[in-house]
Order: C-alpha cells, then sequence, then structure tokens
C-alpha cells in the first residue's frame, strides 16, 4: 500500500490514459520537482500530504476560491474524478468542499502542487458519495493550483 501512495504521481498517465483515452490532447499533471518528497508527512488532523512542486506564490485562506486542475482517486486507484478528464480546471470556493481539501490546498500557494491522502473523517466519512466514493473511502489528490482568489 505505501508503494501505492508514494507513486500516484508516476502512475497518473497510465490511469489518466485508461480513463480518458490515450489521444495526448489532455494533459495531465504537470511535472514535479526534483526534489520532491518521496514521504508523506501528516498534519494533526490527520491529513497525509507532500509538496511535488514548491511555489512561493500567493494562498490559498479558508474561505478563498482557487483554480485548479486535480485527479482523485481511491485506494484501488481508481478514478473518481478529475479535471483534466473535462479538459478545463475547476474553480472551488475552499468553504464548498471536504475539510481535508480545504485543509491541504492551505499548503501550497499559486503554481504549486500537492498530493493528498485525506482520510475518511476528513473525507465524506461514513456516508460516501454514491456511486463514485464508497463509506469510508480514503481520498487520494494530485493538485495543480493554477489561481487563488
Amino acid at each position: 500500500m505505501h508503494l501505492v501512495r508514494t507513486s500516484l504521481l508516476g502512475s497518473l498517465s497510465l490511469t489518466l490514459c485508461l480513463a480518458i483515452g490515450c489521444s495526448g490532447l489532455m494533459p495531465g499533471p504537470g511535472p514535479a520537482d526534483a526534489d520532491a518528497p518521496t514521504e508523506f508527512t501528516e498534519t494533526k488532523s490527520g491529513l497525509k500530504y507532500r509538496v511535488l512542486r514548491k511555489s512561493d506564490g500567493k494562498q490559498a485562506k479558508p474561505s478563498g476560491h482557487v483554480r485548479l486542475h486535480y485527479i482523485g482517486t481511491l485506494d484501488d486507484g481508481t478514478v473518481f474524478d478529475s479535471s483534466y478528464s473535462r479538459g478545463e480546471p475547476a474553480i472551488f470556493s475552499l468553504q464548498e468542499v471536504v475539510p481535508g481539501f480545504t485543509e491541504g490546498l492551505q499548503l501550497v500557494g499559486e503554481g504549486g502542487m500537492i498530493e493528498l491522502e485525506i482520510p475518511p473523517d476528513l473525507g465524506y466519512g461514513e456516508d460516501g458519495r454514491a456511486p463514485t466514493i464508497p463509506r469510508n473511502a480514503t481520498l487520494h489528490f494530485v493538485v495543480e493550483v493554477i489561481r487563488v482568489f
């Protein structure tokens, strides 16, 4: 399991290829820093993250909005959501997403990229989000922050 978590970015191109086709028209996550950590850091809340691309850009606030590209997967690698597959970035209010996403996006600025491992209690919990996210699912995201506003 640990290998799956630390190699999520490396397997994203294959996952995206399978999910949206290999036409070359849809981009996936951009490059990570050469010195990006291979291990996750855990916050007091239980969120696990690793900054894949550092940025000194503007950072999101809990009440802010972000424009970003992301891919969300389950433990088994199943993609449950992807802005890449839609071909355009998403815009979110950090007040309207799961707590782990809100917490994680405050750890990287505009132009940065972060990998998040969100435990069930910071995600959709016991309810899940039928039909794509089962009960008590751990959520995995790779997120590229394009703009903070």
